[in-house]
């Protein structure tokens, strides 16, 4: 099972408090990290896209400020400003660690809503896309300097299955303080390790048990929460112990842990979605050259849009028709109704002069489109 990390093209990591900070001193644990590092430059060097989703800041930034390091200790705005201090040394931290190895590391800091609201989760894509294009290590937390309970994830399990669905990853790591589910607490006598769990039952629920740690917010139960959303999206999940050296390395090598296993892959998943679960709020019709590329499984331009219908924003899931109104596909398109009319037609290199600002090449990109037609394009 080792081989769907190793072969994976997309790697989203996720990093808990307490394996980053000693939970008796809030320091960073840097000779851990430097392995950690090491594992992913090993990774990056074979080609794989890597991100990493990294908690901590807020027990780094506890101890610069002489606060609790217990967060149920720590009022709301300390918590924030804990974070707003943290978040300036666990950066330097994975920037310094990363570029041991010659790769660019790039903060990105994300709410609850910049996954879950479409506009906002499409700019965030971009960017991270960006980002992997030129081969640098996106670097992911919660922004607890402006989050709220109401607005917030809570942990970073779950925050990092939305960026694994986000960017379509093929593996996404959970490095935890226990390597894995158990039929019962680890610690209890007749625990038994479950090596994969092809779906999430009420039984596998029911092993979940909340992990005590004075640092981080997660437990077993926010594990299986993430495993829901990473394998429903086409992701599958691992979740392995952190507590050695060279974590990754030590999965590759086969060291106990548990794999979450999805059937599906990760644009298959987000096609079905599109397809089955958004109800479009408009439709763009096209002409025959953009028929012909669609079905080749590219992407559609403005060029090949003759006329808008409805009322639709940036982000919004629309039909796709031909000249004769037979939809063809849907999509989530990367203009507004207003946009498109006044880019329609054009080619890309005339949409910035049409704008009065720089937009996107494609109208709606071949990953957010989903032949619906009765002739596929696969």
């Amino acid at each position: 099972m080792s081989q769907r990390l190793e072969k994976a093209r997309r790697v989203v990591v996720k990093v808990g408090s307490a394996l980053l900070v000693d939970q008796g001193t809030g320091l960073l644990d840097r000779d851990w990290l430097a392995s950690l590092a090491e594992d992913l430059a090993a990774l990056h060097g074979k080609g794989a896209d890597i991100l990493v989703v990294s908690s901590g800041s807020i027990a780094l930034g506890a101890r610069l400020l002489g606060l609790p390091q217990k967060r149920s200790r720590q009022k709301l705005e300390e918590s924030q400003a804990a974070a707003a201090v943290g978040q300036i040394a666990l950066a330097k931290a994975w920037s310094e660690a990363l570029g041991a190895h010659g790769m660019v590391a790039g903060q990105i800091l994300l709410t609850l809503m910049d996954t879950e609201e479409r506009r906002r989760y499409l700019n965030a894509r971009a960017t991270l896309n960006t980002l992997l294009k030129h081969r640098a290590v996106p670097v992911i937390n919660e922004n607890d300097t402006v989050a709220t309970d109401e607005i917030r994830y809570g942990d970073n399990d779950r925050l990092a299955a939305r960026v694994a669905s986000m960017i379509h990853a093929d593996c996404l790591v959970l490095l935890s303080d226990v390597d894995g589910l158990y039929t019962a607490p680890p610690d209890t006598e007749g625990a038994r390790h479950i090596t994969e769990v092809e779906r999430i039952t009420p039984e596998i629920d029911a092993m979940a048990k909340d992990a005590a740690s004075a640092v981080g917010s997660g437990g077993m139960r926010t594990k299986l929460e993430a495993a829901r959303i990473a394998t429903h999206a086409g992701v599958s999940m691992v979740i392995a112990s952190g507590r050695h050296m060279h974590p990754l390395r030590r999965i590759l090598d086969g060291a106990r842990c548990t794999w979450f296993t999805s059937s599906a892959s990760p644009v298959a998943a987000r096609k079905r979605w599109i397809a089955g679960s958004l109800v479009p709020s408009g439709a763009l019709v096209v002409d025959d050259g953009a028929v012909a590329a669609l079905r080749r499984n590219k992407s559609l331009l403005p060029v090949g849009v003759t006329a808008a219908e409805g009322d639709f924003e940036r982000g919004d899931a629309v039909r796709i028709l031909d000249l004769r109104g037979r939809e063809l596909a849907r999509g989530l398109v990367n203009y507004s109704r207003a946009e498109v009319e006044r880019i329609k037609g054009l080619r890309s290199g005339e949409i910035e002069a049409a704008l009065g600002y720089q937009g996107r090449d494609v109208m709606v990109h071949r990953d957010d489109l989903v032949w619906t037609g009765q002739e596929s394009n696969d």
